[in-house]
């Protein structure tokens, strides 16, 4: 075993986890002769109907490799270099896309907003849209929420209506990075419908690779009007697939006897049993709310070296600081218990 492997399974990021069975098994089924490439395959098809039927609506559905792909060309999509993005401040597409949104808008600005636990303050659109009119000033086009957060809570439907109403108001197109949609829709129990057009979304970027594919994310337009071109904006990108059929056959695998929102809600019940273990731990401090797959602390330092030296993988760096736990589709209660199990005995040890 090299040094980059390890013998369990870690808590640092669901892009750790394998591929799930569903998805590798529908690969495999892809894998089988002769097919047309570019998207020119039944596969695609398939997964993009697949998606409409998940949603209920008639939407346009394209695959790219990953997640900034998805984000940042969604975005360019929905506006002009000229415009500005209204985001959370601790949104993935500040944080963590290495300035690809604005690269692929052409210069567009990305202003962040402030609000509670991860979540876009409302009030803060109308602050930021009043601020400046003047033609000095990069006027703003689109609002982008990210559900589940980055600190590891969910919009709820509310929430997101009201965020949707308040984009509507001002002209304003309303982007949603869903790389943990399925947590969140699992999270909150309802139809992918009420979290996503019905509140007003415009354009979803459909997390795959954190829910069981190996790679490959859908971008979801309700607004089809604003998907045109969208086909010659990925391929500029490098992001048509000349094999097609082994991005979105995984996609069969995870949707259509609901493997996608099983394992998010298995990824989601991790979360809460490694939450209420945590909590009986003297000197562990939470520092959001668990309401996906994510939970974050507050550990000593020393602490953090010992399980660190111990082969545990986990990040201190993310959303607003503290250790992030993450736990993945294939994430088990043995796999939580001896993470809690290792915890108890590093905290004995501070």
């Amino acid at each position: 075993m090299n040094s980059n492997e390890t013998s369990h399974r870690q808590f640092a990021s669901d892009n750790y986890a394998g591929v799930c069975p569903e998805a590798m098994a529908a690969m495999a089924k892809a894998n089988q002769g002769h097919c047309r490439s570019y998207g020119d395959d039944p596969y695609t098809d398939k997964a993009a109907d697949r998606i409409r039927e998940i949603f209920e609506t008639d939407c346009e559905v394209f695959f790219v490799f990953n997640g900034t792909a998805a984000n940042s060309l969604a975005l360019a999509a929905l506006c002009q270099s000229y415009h500005s993005i209204l985001c959370h401040d601790t949104a993935h597409v500040e944080t963590d896309e290495c300035g690809a949104p604005e690269f692929f808008s052409n210069g567009t600005k990305l202003l962040l907003l402030p609000g509670a636990n991860g979540k876009i303050n409302p009030d803060a659109i109308d602050e930021i849209v009043h601020r400046r009119t003047d033609i000095h000033f990069p006027k703003p086009r689109v609002v982008s929420v990210t559900q589940a957060t980055e600190l590891g809570t969910v919009y709820s439907v509310d929430e997101l209506r009201v965020v949707g109403e308040r984009a509507k108001k001002y002209g304003l197109r309303f982007h949603m990075d869903g790389a943990r949609f399925a947590c969140a829709t699992a999270s909150l129990n309802v139809a992918p419908k009420e979290i996503s057009w019905k509140v007003g979304v415009d354009a979803l970027c459909f997390g795959g690779a954190k829910n069981g594919t190996a790679i490959g994310e859908a971008v979801v337009f309700f607004n089809r009007e604003l998907a045109r071109e969208f086909d010659y904006r990925c391929k500029q990108a490098g992001q048509l697939a000349s094999k097609m059929r082994f991005l979105a056959a995984p996609w069969l695998g995870l949707l259509e006897q609901g493997a996608w929102l099983k394992y998010g809600a298995q990824a989601n019940r991790m979360a809460q049993r490694l939450h209420a273990a945590l909590a009986q731990i003297p000197g562990v401090k939470f520092l959001f709310p668990v309401q996906a797959n994510s939970v974050f602390v507050t550990l000593p330092e020393k602490a953090i070296e010992t399980l660190h030296a111990q082969g545990w993988w986990f990040y201190t760096f993310i959303g607003q600081g503290g250790c992030r736990f993450m736990c993945s589709w294939d994430v088990t209660e043995a796999d939580v218990d001896a993470f809690v199990a290792a915890i108890r005995q590093a905290m004995k040890a501070v």
